[in-house]
């Protein structure tokens, strides 16, 4: 009896830690992701990508999942000691939305900042090392349907999300607007 109550504990123990791991090494809105994503911001907004004094780019005519209009900004990035290549994409919509309100008055019409940061060798080498967050216009982070925030590897071995869309990306490097190997 002892036996088969230790090995319960055991198994059940066992299921526990394995549960706590699952949680721990969550590929995308886990505690790790979202701190790593405010450093990005803050970074972002000291290199002017982001924020208030952000640097603008010509608006141009955007697709799902983005925006109807988009602005996008390239360059290199220093977080947390590591510099990495960055993508900034602004995503514009609203009722009457074009290119030329966006260029008026950009604030309107932003409803997202999209970023694909790469992080050192090794964060996600299945996916070139890149890091996805999706933040609302004032820095927080958006969530998917299930509450989950938008930050580390977006949707890893989803059939949807961002990892799952950019694979597609001509290249192999996730990029879409020109190829980085």
């Amino acid at each position: 009896m002892k036996i088969r109550t230790m090995a319960t504990i055991g198994v059940t123990l066992g299921g526990l830690l394995a549960g706590a791991c699952a949680i721990a090494q969550k590929p995308f809105g886990g505690a790790d992701s979202v701190a790593y994503s405010q450093d990005l911001w803050a970074a972002l907004e000291d290199a002017n990508l982001a924020g208030e004094g952000a640097y603008q780019a010509v608006p141009y005519e955007g697709q799902h999942p983005h925006g109807a209009i988009l602005q996008t900004l390239e360059g290199e990035l220093t977080v947390d000691g590591h510099t990495g290549e960055v993508i900034v994409k602004r995503n514009y919509g609203g009722e009457g939305v074009s290119e030329s309100k966006v260029a008026n008055n950009p604030r309107q019409y932003l409803g997202a900042v999209t970023v694909m940061f790469r992080r050192a060798p090794g964060y996600d080498p299945d996916n070139a090392n890149w890091f996805w967050v999706k933040y609302k216009p004032d820095g927080t982070l958006h969530t998917n349907p299930k509450g989950m925030k938008l930050a580390g590897r977006v949707a890893k071995g989803a059939d949807k999300g961002c990892i799952a869309c950019h694979q597609n990306a001509p290249g192999g490097d996730y990029v879409y607007n020109n190829d980085r190997y």
